[in-house]
């Protein structure tokens, strides 16, 4: 993922953000847990109230077989009527039956609904024909008296002591309507996933703000390196998490580094000028001395000294900015500079009686630079304006979004519009003339190239050139 892509889509949580990765991670874990959590609450309230369902059913079946007797045509009656008043409200929805079983035909029904509960009416239970232990429950499902599916638990019972002396066989079934099991778990699975989804829901807040507040000192660190690299800061500061110092104590050790590194350089880069300058000025004192006989050969030789000196200005200034232009937290106040420049070409152009004004929309503002850069440039644009103006000479300078513009015009003869280009290309120049080396505005471009600016020629308002320097700015 770029840097360009981090700063514009932190908020929209591009594809490898960290915060993303959390949140879904998490949301993952508490959707499965609260359907797992769901499944298995309603799972267990279903089995208990099964469990009550059937429960009630065998206490009835354990009533009947307690006041089962037989009347003195051997048929089944009860000795007293079953406790729940629900077996006597027809379809009610609670019921029970005594069948005779067939001591031939095991399994057959000899007289289905023999006896049963006044809640049936009219209705006769029919379950599967089959022949349980004496004393052993078996579970059916049969249809009620409105259609309505019954849950239905049967025992068989045998009484031995019968009128005619013939052993006989009851099946005693008490059955329910289903519904007693299914309404009060679909009403508790309802509450149940609305609980849950409340539930969820907190959890998912709670994890969105636990993710932002977790990574806040991500956000706190990326402002940290903004400040460092509009040169605010030189290092960064401040109380961050014990898991992030490692990393903040890492940069600032790279910072110090890079800076030691850029620093020696530099230092080696204007040692090696002045150890070529200083061969060189012996050869060109040597030319001009009088001498020197061979006149011609004196001329070539300040010719090229000439030259290899302004090789060497030029690059001394491009290795200088190279470096300083990468090193982050930088920050040079722009009006200081103004100032010293003026007053110096106030003192070299003394003769010539300029009028140099310096009008700065804010003392406060700063470049994002080195401050021997910044000298560099303005200090070209001034001395050209200088040597090209009538008699007056303005610097302006303001702010627009993260640039830095310095505007300086002067009220010379101007410089055709096909020329611009071309002097800004190294070593031209616009009048050969006018002393210089036509190394001045080739340095001016390159350094503010380095830094990400540009330098742009237009018509003054004085009626000369105006030169604009738009330049990083510290914010």
């Amino acid at each position: 993922m770029t840097a360009a892509a981090t700063r514009d889509g932190a908020s929209a949580l591009p594809r490898g953000s960290l915060r993303l990765r959390l949140l879904s991670g998490t949301l993952v874990w508490i959707a499965a847990s609260i359907v797992v959590a769901g499944w298995g609450l309603s799972n267990l309230f279903h089995r208990h109230v099964e469990a009550q369902f059937y429960a009630e059913l065998q206490t009835h079946l354990d009533q009947l077989t307690a006041n089962l007797t037989l009347d003195a045509r051997g048929l089944p009656v009860l000795a007293l009527p079953l406790s729940d008043p629900r077996l006597s409200r027809p379809y009610s929805g609670c019921y029970w039956q005594i069948d005779r079983i067939d001591e031939d035909n095991r399994g057959a029904a000899a007289g289905a609904g023999l006896l049963r509960s006044r809640s049936l009416w009219d209705h006769v239970l029919t379950v599967p024909a089959d022949t349980p232990a004496d004393g052993e429950l078996h579970r059916h499902r049969a249809t009620g008296p409105e259609g309505g599916m019954l849950g239905a638990i049967e025992r068989s019972v045998r009484i031995d002591d019968t009128p005619d002396g013939k052993p006989a066989t009851f099946r005693l079934i008490a059955a329910a309507d289903e519904r007693q099991m299914s309404e009060p778990v679909s009403r508790f699975s309802g509450a149940l996933w609305m609980a849950l989804g409340a539930l969820g829901a907190g959890l998912v807040i709670a994890a969105m703000v636990q993710v932002f507040v977790g990574l806040a000192p991500l956000q706190k660190l990326r402002a940290a390196l903004g400040k460092v690299r509009s040169g605010e800061m030189q290092q960064l500061d401040g109380e961050f998490p014990a898991e992030i110092m490692p990393l903040v104590a890492e940069f600032n050790t790279v910072l110090a580094q890079n800076a030691e590194v850029v620093e020696r350089a530099r230092t080696q880069a204007g040692n090696l000028a002045h150890a070529l300058k200083t061969p060189l000025s012996v050869l060109f004192n040597a030319a001009q001395s009088p001498d020197t006989k061979d006149r011609e050969l004196s001329g070539l030789v300040i010719d090229q000294v000439g030259i290899a000196r302004r090789q060497v200005d030029y690059h001394l200034a491009r290795a200088q900015a190279a470096a300083s232009a990468r090193i982050p937290g930088t920050r040079t106040p722009v009006f200081p500079i103004i100032e010293g420049l003026a007053r110096t070409m106030r003192r070299i152009h003394a003769g010539r009686q300029l009028v140099l004004t310096a009008m700065p929309a804010s003392t406060s503002l700063s470049f994002r630079g080195e401050a021997q850069d910044l000298q560099e440039m303005l200090g070209n644009l001034l001395d050209n304006a200088c040597k090209w103006a009538s008699h007056r000479v303005e610097i302006s300078t303001c702010s627009e979004d993260d640039q830095l513009r310095i505007v300086v015009d002067d009220d010379g003869s101007g410089l055709a519009v096909e020329q611009r280009d071309a002097v800004i290309r190294r070593g031209a120049r616009a009048d050969e003339e006018v002393p210089g080396s036509g190394l001045g505005l080739a340095i001016v471009d390159d350094l503010v190239r380095l830094y990400g600016g540009q330098i742009v020629l237009a018509d003054s308002p004085l009626g000369g050139l105006r030169s604009v320097l738009v330049l990083p700015l510290a914010r």
